[in-house]
């Protein structure tokens, strides 16, 4: 006799039953951020607002995330990691029903504040799925680090394909039914997701027994700190090109439509998904510690967005292959970086080694928007392709400061 679906899945050990439901959870939520994400840059755009204003719309949206990061790992260990993440369900509802408004009360204040709330809720999210993971891995595994890489790059790299779909679902929304219509879609399907985590989440997910002070936040672990800081460089060196450069450059440009932008944008992010989910396979190919796979990785990243800024930006085509091959290798990067930071947390306060980790991401996204749009507007797309390079090789510079370790 053939189980059904639901018993199969009832079968599953509780910590493997909560972990879908956390990337499930998770997945949800990424799929209304990128759409959010695309639409808002291609609506206001359109608007007539310029690549700097553009760019200025995001800004609460990432410095939020700085201090959401910072608070929320503080929040996860006192409160539980159940808590913070549907929390951060709630405030994307409630960011996504501020969007509601007619047209003519969008102002930039108003969107300005929204995206507050999303970068807040985006973070909280975050933080609580990567953190989970550390405290739902089998502790008894034979293989339990390599268990860890694997549970860690599935919802990093799902995450991501998600991420990418709603991109492509933000342009096909903005086209079909319009900005409001869009809101309102979303803000349904996560009210219902909300609604299954909260019957069904663990209650004292990550939650220590001792509630620790504010002050412990704040990293005193070397290793930690040195990958916060190439992290930092790491996303601050894709943002700078990615989030408002290319889909402005594509659309002022080249005359591509709303929908192309973010189908484009959609395969990048969804093969850099899938990508990650194969970073354990192909950091396994260099044989050596953690320190010499991070600064390989970075390396083999760094010499690309120059080499792009030095090809002619007018054939559409060099563009798109090399934005193609920097997915391959910053999913590379970042899927490990992912690992490196769970592996390096503690046990006994993992949410708050990660929120501090994900604070310097926050960081790094915040610096590469700003630069995104400033550096694009005054003086081009191959100015921030030099500014990713350099920024890349930084990372890679950090990262032969962290500890040395066995083979990975």
């Amino acid at each position: 006799m053939v189980e059904s679906p639901v018993a199969r899945l009832k079968a599953l050990p509780f910590e493997v039953r909560q972990y879908l439901l956390i990337t499930g959870n998770y997945w949800a939520f990424t799929l209304t951020d990128g759409a959010l994400r695309m639409l808002v840059v291609l609506h206001f755009h359109q608007l007539g607002y310029s690549p700097l204003e553009v760019a200025m719309l995001f800004l609460f949206y990432e410095a939020f995330g700085v201090v959401t990061n910072l608070v929320g790992g503080w929040l996860g260990a006192r409160l539980g990691l159940n808590r913070t993440m549907n929390a951060g369900l709630a405030l994307q509802v409630l960011a996504l029903t501020m969007l509601m408004v007619p047209s003519a009360a969008l102002t930039v204040p108003w969107v300005m504040a929204a995206q507050a709330l999303s970068g807040i809720a985006k973070d909280l999210n975050k933080m609580s799925a990567k953190s989970a993971v550390k405290v739902l891995v089998p502790k008894d595994s034979v293989s339990a680090r390599s268990a860890l890489y694997r549970w860690v790059a599935i919802l990093t790299g799902s995450k991501n394909a998600l991420k990418g779909a709603g991109f492509f679902l933000g342009g096909v929304l903005l086209t079909l039914i319009g900005f409001r219509g869009a809101m309102v879609i979303m803000a349904v399907m996560l009210m219902v997701v909300l609604g299954l985590s909260l019957w069904r989440l663990r209650a004292d997910l990550g939650r220590q027994k001792r509630k620790p002070k504010f002050t412990e936040v704040f990293s005193k672990s070397r290793a930690i700190n040195v990958l916060s800081a190439a992290r930092l460089c790491l996303f601050a060196s894709r943002d700078v090109w990615f989030v408002v450069a290319l889909p402005v450059f594509l659309y002022d440009q080249h005359g591509w439509s709303h929908w192309t932008v973010g189908g484009l944008l959609a395969i990048w992010v969804i093969g850099y998904g899938g990508v990650q989910t194969q970073a354990p396979r192909l950091t396994g190919l260099i044989k050596s510690g953690p320190r010499a796979v991070t600064a390989f990785w970075a390396l083999a990243l760094a010499g690309l967005p120059a080499m792009l800024a030095m090809l002619p930006l007018a054939e559409v085509g060099w563009l798109v292959a090399g934005l193609l091959v920097f997915g391959v290798l910053f999913a590379i990067n970042s899927s490990w970086h992912s690992y490196l930071i769970v592996h390096y947390a503690r046990a006994d306060g993992v949410s708050m080694d990660v929120g501090f980790y994900y604070m310097a991401n926050a960081m790094g996204r915040l610096l590469g928007t700003l630069l995104s749009g400033w550096v694009y507007q005054v003086h081009g797309l191959a100015a921030c392709l030099w500014i990713s390079s350099a920024l890349v090789a930084a990372s890679a510079l950090m990262a032969l400061a962290l500890p040395r370790e066995a083979t990975a």
